[in-house]
């Protein structure tokens, strides 16, 4: 499968909800979707990593999946808000690269 920048996935989702009449969910149903995503994400891990092991009777679920609705949740926030997802990265890792510098101890490698 080809590799798609963040402008493309935008593109993508936004050309999916555009067909429907109702268009994208207001910012505060989209905020308790997303968290509702968060919490199948965690109860996966939990699953997955945790001491609590899935139920016979439940559904088999994945991360991968979890972490897609997560994703498609942010990119139709963003998109309904005019936010654009690149952008939005590139500042924030300017934040961490120059605020959180020295916070972590770095893997010295041969080349440094």
């Amino acid at each position: 499968m080809a590799e798609k920048t963040l402008q493309e996935l935008q593109q993508e989702v936004d050309q999916y909800i555009s067909q429907f009449k109702e268009g994208y969910f207001s910012p505060l149903a989209m905020l308790a979707r997303m968290s509702e995503e968060v919490g199948e994400l965690a109860r996966e891990v939990n699953h997955q990593f945790g001491e609590k092991p899935k139920k016979a009777s439940e559904e088999d679920n994945s991360i991968e999946l979890e972490l897609g609705d997560i994703l498609f949740i942010t990119i139709c926030f963003a998109n309904s808000l005019g936010i654009d997802l690149t952008e939005a990265h590139d500042k924030i890792m300017h934040k961490f690269r120059t605020r959180d510098a020295n916070r972590w101890t770095k893997i010295n490698t041969d080349n440094e």
